[in-house]
């Protein structure tokens, strides 16, 4: 079975077949998933201290590596109270410096339920 920390998204992943036989796992990958980018871990840190309450935060890079395109998940009860888009300005505001390098970028913001 796979090790990696982080989930396999569609782009990435090109195979996933698994054969409950003998329950062996076949998976193809353009780049090691367990492994962050140069990218992904700048805006990570960037975010972390915008958001030092954020339960969760993944970056990942959906360019192939290449560094133009970004998804983003954080959940920060610092979104509490706060529109979907009002969050997402949020980050938006956050990452003002390293937006202007990018080609696109996704965003998905949630509070923690606990």
């Amino acid at each position: 079975m796979l090790s990696c920390k982080r989930s396999l998204s569609g782009s990435v992943l090109s195979a996933l077949r698994a054969v409950r036989s003998n329950q062996v796992v076949h998976v193809q990958r353009q780049r090691c998933l367990c492994t962050q980018t140069d990218g992904e871990a700048r805006i990570a840190t960037v975010l972390k201290e915008k958001f030092p309450l954020a339960a969760s935060l993944r970056v990942v890079d959906i360019s192939g590596g290449c560094g133009a395109m970004y998804e983003i998940h954080i959940e920060s009860c610092e979104f509490k109270g706060k529109r979907t888009i009002q969050q997402h300005q949020l980050v938006n505001q956050a990452l003002k410096e390293e937006i202007q390098g990018m080609h696109g970028l996704r965003i998905f913001t949630d509070v923690p339920k606990h």
